[in-house]
């Protein structure tokens, strides 16, 4: 009997390839895919590959990342999605989608489309012109999976969206950098702010019904913090350290209705898509109590210059604290790594007071 026709390239060729199988699987499995979609507070260093005023490519940021480096985080160490990343066993933080090192296999770890300054309007932030609109920001999750679909094949580029965690941070910059970002405004003109926040939240809901026909089906949607308490509106609006009522109603405002909205959504899917965080309430915690958390100060910012540290921007001229874990906020209008740590904690584990219907905590048991 003569021995099978096989030569040992062609063996080794087959060997291989099975081997690559098995290693893109495994990538798979060993921590779904994560995808960023939204603003600054979730921007890892998209807006760095733009002609854009909205950056945080210089010290002192990064001043705490492990590089010690700027990384077009705006933080002084991790921000929100790194800090998810650690706790949903990925193995890295989704890079940047404009980031050239996103491909080949570190696609299938997920991808961040942020960039600082969008919000759920096209005209927000048009003082930065040049970001990444929440419109394109969609389109480019659409090419990322037809670059996926290219590696892995259609079948498994759908399995790892559909698997996927998402989260979704809009609305802030709604508020401060446009309806409130000049006096009398275009928008302030236009809209009455309550009737301002019904528009939002309707634009908001295309938005994530757009997400959820691309094939999100567990997405964090978080609502605004409460604006008027960040240093940079303490600088502008505050006399006596109070916060700003105007901004305050607005978020009081916002948050509720995105809620409801979310809840809206689900009952029409008939699924628990869309998980609210309740941001604000996170924020006010340790805005209220912040000795509680190990902060020395609230209202102040580790960086920046005039009342509250909290005129322009955070530079190497600027002030800045020697012990970043003692403020809550990093320069006027971010948290500081430790306030994004006490903020993923309670997305993780917190109660229905913080999270609804559930905790990250709960989907991931749920979904495992």
């Amino acid at each position: 009997m003569s021995p099978p026709n096989t030569s040992i390239p062609a063996l080794f060729l087959n060997i291989f390839g099975l081997l690559w199988a098995l290693q893109v699987g495994v990538s798979r499995v060993e921590g779904r895919a994560f995808f960023v979609f939204g603003d600054s507070l979730v921007d890892s260093g998209n807006n760095n590959y733009l002609v854009t005023s909205a950056r945080a490519d210089s010290p002192p940021y990064g001043l705490d990342y492990p590089t010690h480096r700027p990384t077009g985080r705006f933080s002084n160490g991790f921000n929100i999605p790194d800090i998810i990343s650690q706790n949903i066993g990925a193995s890295e933080s989704p890079l940047p989608y404009l980031d050239p090192e996103l491909n080949g296999r570190r696609l299938l770890v997920g991808a961040n489309f942020a960039s600082a300054g969008v919000g759920i309007l096209n005209d927000t932030g048009i003082q930065f012109v040049n970001i990444i609109r929440i419109s394109l920001q969609l389109e480019y999750f659409r090419e990322y999976q037809q670059r996926v679909s290219a590696l892995v094949g259609a079948q498994q580029a759908k399995q790892l969206v559909n698997q996927a965690l998402v989260l979704m941070t809009l609305g802030g910059n709604d508020f401060v950098n446009n309806y409130y970002l000049v006096p009398n405004s275009a928008r302030s003109r236009q809209y009455a702010l309550p009737d301002y926040v019904r528009f939002l939240i309707s634009e908001y809901q295309k938005v994530l019904s757009r997400l959820y026909d691309l094939g999100a089906r567990r997405v964090i949607v978080t609502g605004t913090g409460p604006l008027g308490c960040v240093p940079a509106e303490l600088a502008m609006r505050s006399r006596n350290g109070e916060c700003s009522a105007e901004l305050q109603r607005a978020a009081g405002l916002f948050n509720p209705q995105l809620i409801q909205m979310l809840r809206g959504l689900n009952s029409k899917i008939g699924k628990d898509v869309f998980i609210g965080a309740n941001t604000q309430q996170m924020h006010n915690d340790f805005i209220t109590n912040p000795g509680a958390f190990g902060f020395v100060s609230s209202k102040v910012a580790c960086c920046g210059q005039g009342p509250y540290n909290g005129l322009g921007l955070c530079t190497g001229l600027s002030n800045l604290c020697p012990n970043r874990d003692q403020y809550a906020f990093w320069d006027p209008f971010h948290p500081s790594e430790k306030a994004n740590k006490i903020i993923v904690q309670q997305i993780l584990t917190g109660s229905t007071d913080y999270m609804t219907p559930m905790n990250l905590s709960t989907i991931l048991a749920v979904d495992s």
